[in-house]
């Protein structure tokens, strides 16, 4: 054989042997933030883009990363199901591809890279609870769903109207394993930091505790956070999960702006969900996501970008959890539908963007803001409520109607020197302090 031929060989044989090994995900320096650290950004890639959104997300990194985010959750990129579909991201029928409308699995991997590379982590939204009805496993596995106990025909999850779906049945095994391989596949093989789960409280805590723990052990040495859409204390427990949802928490806040209940109902709504919250897990805080934001933006929620605002503020520096859900940061106006392409005009208030941005990098840069000792001062129309730790105390005020108030400073901070963190001015605190409709001040003690 002559020598280029023979090199040629050689060539062929190494290509052959290159394509058949599976793709891993690089190395990365990153490393995921403490639990009660995580600051979250929703992506629905289909408020980015309406095609290859998922490079349209990654080239919105810096905007992203700029706000104070460590943690990007995007919401489901599967192939959707046709047969009875309504073309909801939540209707899965390949649980390890991409939907060609958000682009490429390497384009999800690239995201990850990027992610990474601007110090955040990325977790995807997965849906155990249903599959499409046309998903494989519906005529390779029928007995891996729920059948009805009369006619013995597969069903819909109950007592839901979701149509577009079929509910798996977890008393069978070999789903429960097949449900955690798929999982696997993206923190094995495309590198991923953590799921957040939708519908966690209707699926078995001893399925999460199993998943979750193999999870884990693939992603070692790095962390992984792992998210349950849900409130059951289950998921803690039993599941192994890091954070759940603050739903009672969100409904008080609602109760709070637009029914005129006093404020001291969102401390109390706050002591409720923590009080019972096992040690190091953390309720995620809301003031919108993909599914509040269906019925309405915080800017409608919430009486205007100012309500919106303060709403915020209210919501997150009680005890942190902090999420953004992606369009909030520029006060998009109108309500989300995500089942098909909402354009956002990223450009669009660009002062509430500064504002959430000013806003993340307290809560970053401030321990005592972020998960410092929570003392509150009862009010009805003011939160009023300190956050303090062995270095710093603050005191945070927000004026939870949309007339003006006169807030009472507590006898602690009366007659203290203040820098308020928002102006950047510095003042003597007097009994009282006026505040603007929807105004907040957050008042460092100055020593």
């Amino acid at each position: 054989m002559q020598k280029s031929a023979l090199f040629a060989a050689i060539g062929t044989v190494v290509l052959t042997l290159c394509a058949c090994e599976p793709k891993q995900p690089a190395p990365a320096s990153f490393e995921l933030p403490a639990v009660e650290d995580i600051v979250m950004y929703q992506v629905n890639p289909r408020v980015f883009a309406p095609d290859n959104s998922l490079n349209a997300v990654a080239q919105r990194i810096d905007s992203i990363r700029d706000l104070g985010v460590n943690v990007m959750w995007v919401m489901p990129i599967y192939p959707i199901g046709h047969e009875k579909g309504k073309n909801s991201p939540y209707c899965i029928s390949n649980y390890t591809a991409v939907a060609p409308e958000f682009g490429t699995i390497d384009d999800f991997r690239h995201l990850v890279e990027v992610c990474h590379a601007h110090g955040m982590g990325i977790i995807l939204d997965w849906v155990a609870n249903h599959t499409a009805w046309d998903h494989p496993w519906l005529k390779a596995h029928p007995d891996w769903y729920s059948h009805d106990a009369e006619t013995d025909t597969i069903i819909h999850p109950r007592p839901y109207d979701w149509l577009d779906v079929a509910d798996l049945n977890y008393d069978n095994d070999s789903l429960r394993q097949a449900m955690a391989d798929a999982m696997l596949f993206w923190v094995k093989e495309v590198g991923i930091d953590g799921f957040r789960c939708d519908v966690a409280d209707e699926v078995p805590a001893d399925f999460w505790q199993m998943a979750i723990g193999r999870l884990r052990q693939a992603a070692a040495p790095r962390r992984i956070v792992m998210l349950a859409e849900g409130k059951r204390r289950e998921t803690f427990t039993v599941g192994g999960f890091d954070m759940n949802y603050a739903w009672d928490f969100k409904d008080s806040l609602l109760h709070v702006f637009q029914t005129g209940a006093p404020a001291s109902h969102l401390i109390d709504a706050d002591r409720l969900e923590y009080d019972s919250l096992p040690a190091g897990k953390v309720k995620l805080r809301f003031t919108t996501n993909h599914d509040e934001s269906v019925g309405g933006t915080p800017v409608e929620r919430f009486g205007g970008l100012r309500g919106s605002m303060a709403a915020y503020v209210a919501t997150v520096f009680l005890h942190g959890g902090a999420l953004v859900y992606g369009s909030q940061e520029v006060g998009y106006p109108s309500p989300i539908n995500f089942f098909g392409y909402v354009p956002v005009d990223w450009r669009e208030n660009p002062d509430i963007y500064k504002e959430y941005k000013h806003l993340l990098g307290l809560y970053n840069s401030e321990p005592a803001l972020r998960k410092g000792r929570l003392t509150h001062y009862p009010s009805d129309d003011v939160l009023a409520f300190e956050k303090s730790d062995a270095d710093d105390r603050f005191l945070v005020l927000v004026n939870v109607r949309n007339t003006p108030v006169e807030a009472a400073i507590p006898a602690s901070w009366a007659g203290q020197k203040v820098d308020d963190e928002m102006s950047g001015a510095d003042a003597v605190l007097k009994e009282t302090l006026q505040l603007a409709p929807y105004e907040y001040r957050i008042l460092e003690l100055d020593d």
